[in-house]
């Protein structure tokens, strides 16, 4: 019987072999022939002395701000498709953790995000997208632990200043709202809950939240901190044991894949609670195929997360394409799913949270580094990682030099995976196209040697997974439309009835908040209106403009006639404007240049190349008044640009030389309510 075993098993690693050089190029090679090839280390993968930390999951941010905006627009089936690819389990990314913003009105990297209170005495739980994407999330996968964090405040919790903490109280009730929202409006379990991202923690806010939350009935809700650096809540968590007894998990932003001694001292959970930031290339995908395992191996980081989900927002704002997939044009259909989604598949697909790294785990003598994870059932994945300085590095932080050359690799299942007969292998191969591999399954490779070894040949910015499981996949779908710009000719009238979200498509707030609206004193042509909803400035995150601005369209368009109706709600002191080629946005929305076409209440009008109003091309007189509806319209053509009011020309041949292009705009001269209609925009280029 040994004899046959031993024979199959050699027919069976012939077959492994052959079959993966003729689809990969090289194979996981589970050949004791590997170490003739090249000398390398050996790996011992053991639980006798016990297992290491418990692992809390892989997951991606959803905010930080307003990164899934343009998502929600998509039509079916592209946008499930999309859902699917992030959420599913065994089919793409399979995230365990998704982390949303709690939108607090304020511009937090590439837009702003509504508050579900706007106002002291307003609640509404049906405000912006990260609901809905937390519902489509749980209905891929029931398990899915979901993560709030807030980056801004409305602006009334602040009473005057930028400042969340002047009523420590009122904060967390503000925030606990929101949990108790989410679950009676939405039927959603937030899990964890953290305190004011990338800014200043005040302990006794964070006593408070959980003194509140335990109030409501809410003991399961863990909180996080400070979702900034180790320090100084590790240290201050040290100091003060009630501190200590209070928070559950400390998160650290860009750690570089290190902790810091007061961290580990704590002897709490330690996540890196965002992490990635990079462009969703190949460099991108060895970024986080490295984070991934390193993050524990060097600062025993038990959950990475990804900002951000999906790149879902205009690519020229800040940080374009650092999604682990890219949805950016909901009007074509077009998606593309990037390497990171199948990076990520490689740890999501075979681990769940709940399971446990081994103590034996660890860098590669070559270069590279394994982990090993195992549910205490059986079962056992192994994640080997052999990325290069060149094709790894994150935006940041500095990555210093190291070195990665060819190794063979020699693993030894010992304690209770020593009778494990067989492991499935996917493979991914990152660098020059002609070698480049996505999550490939690769033949199983058989363990019958009776001291349980095998050997891997590895090579540069490879990517293996090895497991007793044998559900991972890699999902698939027809391939959605051609990428297409923006239409050139393009209408909103707002006039619906019950929309699905309550930001009008497209649109993308960058400063203010703009909701669809029922004007109920006016029910004809402007009873569906567009209004800009704020009339204070928030507690902000980034640097908020003065004037609040919503940008719409193709970054490309030079020449264009923009038309909307607008009315002014704020008497003498009011003022909107419609814009184009306005070449800035998120958190670089204050020295937005442009077009800007500004009427006033106060019977003036001008024409500026900025937002901030330093750049005045012309300005005069014009019969405009407060609460009553007028027409503007701005035409753009090479170097010259005019206006029109009411159908007839206010301004004409005006000379603008910069920018040259950039997306139309519609806004408010300050934190003041107005609305908007009948959007039009026309561009030849």
């Amino acid at each position: 019987m040994a004899e046959s075993l031993l024979e199959a098993s050699w027919r069976r690693r012939a077959k492994a072999m052959t079959a993966a050089a003729g689809s990969a190029g090289r194979a996981a090679v589970p050949l004791l022939l590997c170490a003739l090839l090249a000398p390398g280390g050996t790996y011992v993968l053991d639980d006798l002395d016990g297992l290491g930390r418990e692992f809390d999951g892989i997951g991606a941010v959803s905010g930080g701000g307003a990164t899934s905006r343009l998502l929600v627009n998509y039509r079916e089936p592209y946008r499930s498709q999309i859902l699917d690819y992030l959420f599913k389990p065994n089919f793409g990314a399979s995230l365990h953790i998704l982390k949303v913003e709690i939108g607090g009105d304020g511009q937090t990297t590439d837009g702003t995000e509504p508050s579900h209170m706007h106002y002291a005495l307003d609640e509404n739980y049906f405000r912006g997208y990260e609901w809905w994407l937390m519902k489509e999330a749980r209905k891929r996968n029931p398990n899915i632990t979901l993560v709030g964090l807030p980056w801004s405040f409305p602006g009334w919790l602040g009473k005057g200043f930028n400042w969340p903490y002047v009523n420590i109280q009122l904060t967390a009730y503000y925030v606990v709202a929101w949990i108790v929202g989410a679950k009676h409006y939405h039927n959603l379990d937030i899990d964890y809950i953290g305190i004011w991202n990338e800014r200043t923690f005040d302990i006794s806010y964070i006593k408070m939240l959980r003194k509140m939350l335990n109030h409501q009935g809410l003991e399961q809700v863990k909180i996080i901190a400070s979702d900034n650096l180790w320090e100084p809540i590790s240290a201050s968590m040290l100091l003060d044991s009630q501190l200590l007894k209070v928070i559950d998990v400390i998160g650290a932003h860009y750690p570089g894949t290190y902790s810091v001694r007061d961290a580990k001292l704590t002897e709490k959970k330690l996540w890196s609670s965002e992490d990635f930031s990079t462009l969703n290339n190949d460099v991108g995908a060895g970024c986080w195929g490295r984070i991934l395992n390193q993050n524990y191996i060097n600062g025993h980081m038990t959950a990475t997360i990804a900002w951000n989900l999906v790149a879902s927002y205009y690519e020229q704002l800040p940080y374009g394409g650092c999604g682990l997939m890219t949805a950016q044009e909901p009007w074509s259909g077009h998606y593309e799913v990037e390497p990171p989604i199948w990076i990520s598949a490689h740890t999501t697909q075979f681990t769940q949270p709940g399971w446990y790294y081994l103590k034996t785990v660890g860098h590669l003598e070559k270069g590279g580094s394994y982990v090993a994870l195992t549910d205490g059932l059986g079962n056992l994945t192994i994640i080997i990682e052999t990325m290069s300085h060149k094709y790894s590095m994150c935006i940041r932080p500095f990555l210093p030099y190291f070195n990665v050359s060819r190794q063979v690799a020699t693993f030894t299942l010992k304690g209770s995976f020593s009778q494990i007969p067989e492991l499935q292998v996917w493979y991914t191969k990152l660098g020059k196209p002609s070698k480049k591999f996505l999550f490939k399954q690769l033949d199983p490779i058989w363990i019958l040697d009776l001291n349980g070894h095998f050997t891997l040949e590895l090579e540069e910015d490879e990517l293996f997974t090895l497991t007793t499981l044998t559900t991972g996949q890699k999902g698939s779908y027809p391939l959605p439309p051609e990428s297409q710009p923006f239409p050139p000719v393009y209408k909103d009238d707002f006039n619906i009835y019950d929309p699905p979200f309550s930001e009008a498509p497209n649109f993308a707030d960058q400063t203010g908040v703009f909701e669809y609206f029922v004007n109920r004193d006016d029910p004809g042509e402007h009873h569906f209106t567009l209004r800009q909803v704020l009339n204070q400035r928030p507690i902000t995150w980034a640097a908020d403009a003065s004037n609040t601005i919503s940008i719409i369209g193709d970054y490309e368009w030079s020449n264009l006639t923009i038309t909307c109706d607008v009315y002014i709600e704020t008497p003498d002191r009011g003022g909107v404007f419609i814009a184009g080629r306005v070449n800035k946005g998120g958190i670089l929305i204050r020295s937005a240049r442009g077009v800007f076409f500004w009427i006033f209440a106060n019977g003036t009008y001008r024409v500026t190349g900025d937002i901030a109003g330093w750049f005045i091309y012309h300005l005069g007189h014009v019969d405009v008044t407060a609460k009553k509806w007028y027409t503007l319209s701005l035409t753009i053509k090479g170097s010259f640009c005019s206006g029109m009011l009411n159908g007839k020309p206010l301004w004409t041949d005006v000379r603008v030389n910069f920018p040259k292009n950039g997306w139309a705009a519609i806004g408010t001269y300050s934190f003041e309510f107005a609305q908007f209609d009948n959007f039009q925009v026309e561009a030849q280029s």
